[in-house]
């Protein structure tokens, strides 16, 4: 296909084709964000009740998924039209407000479709055209829209999770980021090391330390890259969860047992160690003297 060899021997071309396709999936990962935990109460509020009261029938909800309801604004329910759901660009000529009752639009919707643009044009000038990219393009968004319900809800949804773990074990059976026996040890041994430290932490303090969507998690990123990225994604992901943590409690004046989301850091660390572990523990090990 003449499309596909300009691409491979383009670089600039792929990299940009990335970037837009990354605006346009932005967009679609706001919804997901928004909706999923969503969908995920409506379900287990319908779940309740069939439990509390299985006798009695009860009416059928309205529909709720990620493509219906139709957006709409919050505020006075108007729905959006196609023009207003531009990627970045229908939220700068609408000023950040919505277009009937001028109500204002989070900023972080047109942030999200940045993010995910600027992360997908880094995927691309590192692994080039191919499966590569195309694996890891769908792990960086998987991973920005659990980072950011982590953030919202602390949950991480199996509906995300268990789907990215099976396709990193999928990819790697063909040994495109390493072999099949380093990604299943690494699903494993990603798994089991949260386990073990969430265990240790409740026997010694009778808390809980960590929710189980944290070991899923680790064990995913475990499944894409192997068990070697395990060391850097941990000591990468409780550096920067300290320091961010220490911010966000100073910033809000809360308590130091004040509960933080984890899964925003292990995605953080996870992604910086699929793509630049080898040349970070190359380096360490060369500062290092080793």
């Amino acid at each position: 296909m003449p499309l596909l060899d300009y691409l491979a021997s383009h670089a600039l071309a792929f990299v940009l084709l990335a970037g837009l396709l990354g605006l346009i999936v932005g967009s679609f990962l706001n919804v997901v964000i928004h909706r999923l935990p969503r969908m995920m109460e409506r379900e287990w509020q319908q779940q309740a009740l069939e439990l509390l009261e299985p006798n009695k029938t009860h009416p059928a909800a309205d529909t709720y998924n990620l493509l219906l309801p139709h957006s709409h604004c919050p505020h006075c329910k108007t729905e959006i039209k196609a023009w207003q759901n531009l990627p970045v660009i229908s939220y700068l000529l609408l000023r950040g407000r919505c277009g009937q009752c001028k109500a204002p639009i989070s900023p972080r919707y047109p942030l999200v479709e940045i993010l995910t643009a600027a992360l997908s044009m880094v995927v691309a000038w590192h692994y080039g055209f191919g499966w590569a990219a195309g694996g890891m393009l769908l792990l960086t968004w998987g991973l920005i829209s659990l980072s950011m319900i982590d953030a919202d809800t602390q949950l991480l949804p199996d509906d995300l999770v268990l789907p990215l773990l099976w396709m990193g074990l999928i990819a790697n059976s063909a040994g495109l980021y390493t072999d099949l026996n380093t990604a299943l040890w690494g699903a494993i041994a990603g798994y089991l090391s949260l386990w073990s430290v969430y265990w240790l932490f409740k026997l010694i303090t009778g808390k809980e330390g960590m929710g189980y969507g944290d070991f899923k998690l680790l064990a995913m990123l475990g499944a894409w890259g192997g068990w070697q990225i395990l060391p850097l994604t941990i000591l990468l992901s409780s550096l920067v969860g300290a320091i961010l943590g220490i911010i966000i409690l100073k910033t809000r004046g809360a308590a130091n047992s004040t509960p933080l989301p984890f899964g925003p850091y292990l995605a953080i660390a996870g992604w910086i160690a699929l793509i630049w572990g080898e040349t970070i523990t190359s380096q360490y090990l060369q500062f290092a003297g080793f």
